[in-house]
C-alpha cells in the first residue's frame, strides 16, 4: 500500500515552530528551550521538545489530545546541538520540557544522571529491538527512556542531475555505483569532473557515514580514550580531508545556504538515514528529481536515531509517560515513518505491512519501507558512544570545516584537534 506523501514546506515548518514557541511562553514564562516542567500547566496540558524532525506532526498530536483531552504544546529546536545545550543546561533544574528529545549523539552523555530521569514502566519494556533498549537501561536495571527511531541509511540522488553527468538514474543502477567508499568517492570525481559541480551536500555528513561504521571511535567501554591514538579515527578523517572535501558542497549541514541548496539543485548525491526524507522534500516541496536507492558504501550504517525522556521532577510526570509511551507505540512509530520517514525501532511495527509496503510518492515512488528495511539489515557495527563523544566528534568536524574553509592545512587542522581534545 502506498503510504501518504510526506508533505511539508520550509514556510509551514517555520510557521509552525514559531506556533509552538508562542504558546509555550504562555505555559512557561515565557521560557522557548522546551517549556517549563514546574509550571502552571496543569496536566491537561503538556509540552514536548524535539527536533528536526521525529514525524509528530499537528494532526498526530491531535489524536493524542482526542483520546486522552491531554493538549500537547510541541517546541522544536532547529538542530540537535541547540536542543543538547539546552537539556543540560535545565536537566535537574526547572525550564525543561514534560517529554523531551535526546538525539543518539549525546545519549550515553544523558545516561550519566539517568537518575534525573524517569523510568519507563515495567509493562512497556520489551517493545524495542534489544540494542535500542539495551543502550537505554541504566546500572541498576532502569529503562529510562523510550526508543523513537534508529537510522539506517541508503542514497539519496537526483535522477536530473545524474542524468546530465551521464550516471544511470534508475534505483538498481545507482545501488551498484556504490558497493565501496572508493567507489562512492571515484563516481564523485568523476562527477564533479564532467558538471563542474559538487556531488555530496556534505563533507562532515560523510564523516558521519564512515565513522557510524566503525565499532570503536573515541571511547572503549571501559572508559579509555583512544581518540587521537586510534588509527581508524586517522583514517577516516584523511579520507575525508582527501576524497570528500574536493567533491562537496558544504562543511556541514543545517544551515541557510544548506537547506536552499535542497531545492537549488547545487549537489546531486545525499548520505540519507529514515528521517532525512521528510527533511529533504520539507524544505524541496516543489523540486522534482529525488529518489533513493537501496545501496550505502561499505555495507550498512546507521545515522542517528533518538530517545524520549520524562524529567523527574517535572510537574506532570504521570502524563508526560503517558504521551512518551504513545508516540513510541507501533502505531505511532508507523505515522511518524509516514510523515518524516523516521524508521521505527519497535519490534512489532518493524514487522508491520504499513512499512513494508510503504511507498514515497516524491521520491518517485520509491518502495521506501522495504529500502530502509533492507539499510536496517545491512548494519553489521553498533558504535559505541561513550559519555564524550558528542564533544569529541564535534570537534572533529571543527577539523574538517577548517580544511573545507582553507584556514588550515589537513595535518595542521588535525594536529589543532589532538591539542583541543587532550584537554576533554
Amino acid at each position: 500500500m502506498n503510504s501518504r506523501a510526506m508533505r511539508r514546506s520550509a514556510a509551514a515548518i517555520a510557521a509552525f515552530s514559531a506556533t509552538a514557541i508562542v504558546l509555550a511562553g504562555c505555559t512557561s514564562g515565557g521560557d522557548t528551550g522546551g517549556g517549563d516542567a514546574g509550571g502552571d500547566a496543569g496536566s491537561d496540558t503538556l509540552t514536548l521538545a524535539t527536533f528536526n524532525d521525529f514525524g509528530y506532526t499537528d494532526e498526530l498530536l491531535a489524536e493524542f489530545t482526542e483520546e486522552t483531552g491531554i493538549t500537547v504544546v510541541h517546541n522544536k529546536a532547529s538542530t540537535s546541538d541547540d536542543a543538547r545545550a539546552n537539556f543540560f543546561q535545565k536537566l535537574g533544574n526547572t525550564g525543561l520540557a514534560d517529554v523531551e528529545g535526546v538525539e543518539i549523539d549525546w545519549f550515553a552523555e544523558m545516561m550519566q544522571y539517568s537518575d534525573l530521569l524517569t523510568p519507563v514502566p515495567d509493562d512497556v519494556k520489551g517493545r524495542w529491538i534489544e540494542f535500542k533498549e539495551a543502550a537505554a537501561t541504566d546500572a541498576e536495571g532502569n529503562l529510562v527512556a523510550y526508543g523513537t527511531d534508529i537510522g539506517p541509511q541508503g542514497i539519496c540522488y537526483r535522477e536530473d542531475l545524474y542524468e546530465a553527468a551521464g550516471l544511470p538514474t534508475d534505483r538498481e543502477s545507482v545501488e551498484a555505483l556504490f558497493p565501496t567508499w572508493d567507489a562512492f568517492f571515484d563516481v564523485a570525481d568523476d562527477y564533479t569532473e564532467a558538471t563542474g559541480q559538487p556531488f555530496v551536500d556534505s563533507a562532515n555528513a560523510v564523516l558521519q557515514g564512515i565513522m557510524n561504521q566503525l565499532e570503536y571511535t573515541y571511547e572503549e567501554p571501559d572508559g579509555a580514550i583512544i581518540a587521537t591514538e586510534n588509527p581508524d579515527v586517522r583514517e577516516s578523517y584523511d579520507t575525508v580531508v582527501e576524497r570528500a572535501v574536493p567533491i562537496s558542497a558544504y562543511a556541514g549541514q543545517w544551515s541557510d545556504d544548506w537547506f536552499a541548496s535542497l531545492a537549488g539543485g547545487e549537489f546531486a548525491t545525499m548520505l540519507c538515514p529514515g528521517w532525512m526524507l521528510g527533511i529533504i522534500e520539507g524544505n524541496a516541496p516543489e523540486t522534482e528529481g529525488w529518489n533513493i536507492a537501496n545501496a550505502f558504501p561499505g555495507g550498512g550504517g546507521n545515522w542517528g536515531g533518538s530517545y524520549l525522556v520524562v524529567p523527574a521532577n517535572g510537574a506532570n510526570v504521570e502524563a508526560a509517560q503517558q504521551l512518551a509511551d504513545w508516540l513510541t507505540a507501533p502505531e505511532q512509530q508507523l505515522k511518524a515513518f509516514e510523515n518524516a520517514g523516521t524508521f521505527p525501532s519497535q519490534s512489532e511495527a518493524l514487522e508491520s505491512p504499513i512499512l513494508l509496503d510503504s511507498t514515497n510518492e516524491y521520491f518517485n515512488d520509491a518502495p521506501t519501507g522495504q529500502i530502509l528495511t533492507d539499510r536496517a539489515d545491512a548494519i553489521t557495527v553498533t558504535p559505541f558512544k561513550g559519555p564524550q563523544y558528542f564533544q569529541y566528534h564535534n570537534a572533529l568536524q571543527d577539523a574538517v570545516t577548517r580544511v573545507f574553509d582553507g584556514l588550515e592545512d589537513p595535518e595542521t587542522s588535525w594536529e589543532t584537534w589532538v591539542t583541543q581534545v587532550s584537554g576533554f
